[in-house]
């Protein structure tokens, strides 16, 4: 009863402006446009097909060349600047304050300066939070931005600019300003491992000062810090004749300057315990070390500077183990995410830095961490599931048109809808990543859907009797529209998260980038390359047949669709 009140069943039905020029538009793009230079490429098949191939080669020469670059995961902006300072363990807290006061300061004049070139001349810096410790020999400075849907200027160019502000300070052990968030740790992570401490150490040292040379690079550090001073003593020979041993020696040392607990006993509800020790006076200065006397096994007292040798030196703070040896990690960040290579310079270090170390420093060994870890370990998960989705693709493709041939071509589409991947990133002025290859995935069955409409279109007018090439132009006009309007659509639902600023979308827009471009490539791919894959596999075929049997077939018999409808007429007679 509701359906027969329809305004779709009368007569005269209504169409408005809007859907007539539309009609008119999609008509004239394929009758005009896309009808001819469908017949073209049809015509000169080589040429059409040399096309996508050489743009495909210089899209992977792009690739390689830098131009378009490739990094582990996209770099997540944050609305804060977080600077780490780190100076050696027992430093004053009067000097680490005096150093985060002057990062602070830095800070409001950087904001002075970004001021006049924001919108509106809003302050680039809401606020600075300033904290000491823990200990007294760290200190964190953070800096409260704007919000990025307002800022003009990204964090780690605000970040940079700090950096620069405050220079150089001299006796810090590492001083890191982060502008955002990486997933998976640090872009640039190497662990260096060895047994021999000494080649180690010196192996890092090396590995720090190359990064240091790297204009590309910021924030370098490592978790092998520097401890507190402590007085390193050497046994002389003369002590071993006279039956000192090392421990007796320390452990003299330790109870004259820092106690030993002589007694212990209850008072009520208290523990007393009795420290011996000397007094103020003589142990107020390292020099009475050198007057000190030890007790040998004997009851002899030698003076400590007779028997023993002895040096300040830093400590160790922890001490980091990698598949049983000793490991130290030096990373560092990429001052321009935007313009830099994590790939590029993790490549470099592979190739020019490590191996010249392990000339120098033969026992160390490298192993790459951080991002490079979390990529490879996505990639070879990938590397397994890929080839059997592909493979369950072609599988049901191939029992769907009862052909292996058009599944074939229709997955070779796939490697040229990279091209408008990578040149999507390119012009958005992203590096392809992790979240890119994301988006290539779910492009994949986009592309298949795209194709299988065609394909099946193109069989049924083959059934229907048309000669091959006007069926294949038949069919790409049918499904013209379809096609069309279908990837426009999702371009357009995909537009405002391309155009996103806010720092939530930054980790989706590599993805809807892939996505968005994959499909504006692989819509000409579908309607112009597709077609002219099936006419020169059907070539192939054509030419195959005649050079096996002597006789030229109709080009309409080797189609699958064409078979089959033979075989279906064979058994119904």
């Amino acid at each position: 009863a509701h359906v027969a009140h329809s305004k779709a069943l009368t007569k005269k039905q209504k169409t408005y402006w809007i859907n007539r020029q539309a009609d008119k538009f999609i008509n004239w793009l394929k009758d005009t446009l896309y009808g001819p230079y469908l017949k073209f490429f049809l015509k000169y098949k080589f040429l059409g097909l040399a096309i996508p191939v050489m743009l495909l080669i210089i899209t992977i020469g792009a690739i390689g060349g830098g131009i378009i670059r490739v990094t582990f995961f996209p770099s997540i902006a944050s609305d804060r600047v977080s600077i780490t300072l780190r100076m050696p363990q027992g430093t004053n807290e009067m000097i680490t304050d005096s150093l985060a006061t002057r990062i602070e300061d830095a800070a409001w004049m950087v904001n002075e300066d970004f001021k006049k070139r924001q919108t509106d001349n809003l302050d680039v810096v809401d606020n600075v939070i300033k904290r000491i410790g823990p200990g007294t020999a760290n200190a964190t400075v953070t800096v409260n931005l704007l919000p990025g849907e307002k800022r003009d200027f990204p964090s780690y160019i605000i970040s940079t600019a700090i950096n620069d502000k405050v220079g150089a300070l001299y006796g810090v052990e590492t001083l890191e300003f982060g502008s955002g968030s990486s997933f998976g740790g640090k872009p640039v992570s190497v662990s260096l491992m060895s047994n021999n401490i000494d080649e180690l150490k010196g192996a890092k040292e090396m590995l720090k000062e190359k990064f240091r040379q790297n204009p590309l690079l910021k924030d370098i550090a490592d978790n092998d810090p520097a401890g507190i001073k402590e007085i390193e003593i050497t046994l002389k020979e003369s002590a071993y004749a006279l039956g000192f041993t090392l421990n007796d020696v320390i452990g003299q040392v330790r109870s004259g300057f820092f106690g030993f607990q002589a007694q212990r006993f209850q008072r009520r509800r208290d523990e007393i315990r009795v420290w011996v020790r000397y007094d103020r006076d003589a142990r107020s200065s390292i020099k009475n070390l050198d007057d000190m006397r030890i007790v040998s096994s004997t009851g002899q007292r030698v003076p400590l500077s007779e028997i023993a040798e002895y040096e300040i030196a830093r400590g160790e703070i922890s001490i980091n183990h990698l598949d049983g040896r000793r490991e130290i990690n030096v990373n560092a960040d990429l001052k321009d995410p935007r313009n830099s290579s994590a790939t590029d310079i993790m490549a470099e270090v592979k190739e020019d830095i490590m191996p010249e170390i392990q000339a120098q420093y033969p026992t160390v060994t490298a192993g790459f961490e951080g991002q490079n870890r979390e990529a490879e370990r996505t990639g070879s998960s990938a590397a397994k599931v890929l080839p059997v989705i592909l493979f369950l693709m072609f599988m049901i493709i191939a029992f769907t048109f009862r052909s292996i041939s058009q599944p074939l071509l229709l997955l070779l589409m796939v490697p040229f809808s990279l091209i408008g991947v990578a040149w999507g990133h390119w012009l958005h002025n992203y590096p392809l990543n992790m979240s890119s290859f994301l988006g290539i995935i779910a492009l994949i069955g986009i592309v298949v859907n795209d194709g299988l409409v065609l394909i099946e279109k193109f069989n049924g007018f083959l059934r229907e009797g048309l000669p091959f090439d006007e069926a294949i132009i038949a069919a790409g006009k049918s499904r013209f529209r379809a096609i069309f309007l279908t990837s426009l659509t999702t371009i357009a639902g995909l537009s405002p998260l391309l155009l996103e600023k806010s720092r939530q979308a930054q980790f989706l827009i590599p993805m809807a980038i892939s996505i968005a471009y994959g499909i504006g490539l692989a819509t000409l791919l579908t309607l112009l390359m597709l077609p002219l894959l099936l006419a020169i596999g059907n070539s192939v075929k054509m030419y195959y047949t005649w050079l096996i049997k002597g006789i030229k077939p109709r080009r309409e018999e080797l189609e699958r669709a064409i078979k089959d409808q033979n075989i279906e007429s064979y058994d119904t007679v």
